[in-house]
């Protein structure tokens, strides 16, 4: 089983248990931190073509269609894409599903979006590289790639190699707990993928993904050759609700969680 089918399989033995765990508003991450600071940087988006790259069961295909957008969403797993499908026939936003590697988006023609976006899943794809080639050549000159990541300066997380890049510490004598924990890190330069054990008790089952720890200098060259500025980078805080509601949301208050791009396809006379 190649890389790419592995991973996507992963996913699909997820499916439900995902799409519980976003429907059902328990990924407080997302609620409390990252969702919020992701549609700022968004802005309005009435009346514009996007593509949601890596959508999933479409938690946020389906925002945007709210948000007055025209949407199509696509993920290379076939399993989360017959859950959105299933969901957005009950919804009847009208929105067009498609299984599809990222690196690979065949079935969307040159310059076809105003508008690609990409909600924590960029670090989850092997082909990164090639997967923002796609979204320079889908995109219209002057459109935006909006995407956010786990930051890669503060991502923790053991390579398959068994190397450490980051962990969260306790000082010695001190007692465990959210506010306490400092993050160590240990080798930000070595990238690699690594497995990612999502155990949560708030999960249906629990199961395994396969993500990838790269610098941010991996990602801005990546932007750069496939004729990308970034115009925008800010780092999510949870709010205050979450801050209150959810220990383990406290040391982001310190410490970021993710970050979001904003990157402009250049216009041909710029590059």
């Amino acid at each position: 089983m190649t890389s790419y089918n592995k991973i996507s399989k992963e996913w699909d033995n997820a499916g439900e248990s995902w799409a519980d765990f976003v429907r059902e508003g328990k990924d407080y991450f997302r609620e409390e931190m990252n969702k919020l600071t992701f549609y700022e940087v968004i802005g309005d988006v009435k009346g514009k073509s996007i593509l949601d790259l890596a959508c999933g069961e479409g938690y946020n295909t389906r925002i945007l269609a709210k948000m007055g957008a025209r949407v199509v969403g696509a993920d290379f797993s076939p399993k989360l894409i017959e859950l959105a499908k299933q969901r957005d026939a009950l919804d009847g936003f009208g929105i067009d599903y498609y299984q599809s590697d990222a690196a690979k988006l065949e079935k969307f023609s040159n310059d076809q979006f105003d508008t690609v976006t990409c909600f924590m899943a960029l670090m989850d794809i092997e082909s990164y590289v090639e997967a923002i080639s796609e979204v320079a050549r889908v995109l219209k000159t002057n459109g935006r790639f909006i995407f956010s990541i786990t930051h890669p300066c503060f991502e923790v997380g053991t390579c398959i190699d068994g190397e450490e890049y980051a962990d969260w510490r306790v000082e010695e004598g001190q007692e465990k707990t959210e506010i306490t924990q400092n993050l160590v890190i240990k080798n930000y330069f070595h990238t690699c993928g690594g497995e990612v054990a999502w155990t949560m008790e708030r999960l249906i089952k629990p199961f395994k993904t396969t993500s990838f720890h790269r610098t941010l200098t991996d990602y801005f060259n990546s932007l750069s050759v496939s004729g990308f500025v970034v115009a925008r980078l800010v780092e999510p805080r949870p709010t205050p609700k979450g801050v209150s509601s959810y220990a383990s949301l406290r040391k982001h208050m310190r410490i970021p969680h993710s970050v979001i791009f904003e990157a402009i396809k250049w216009s041909a006379a710029e590059k």
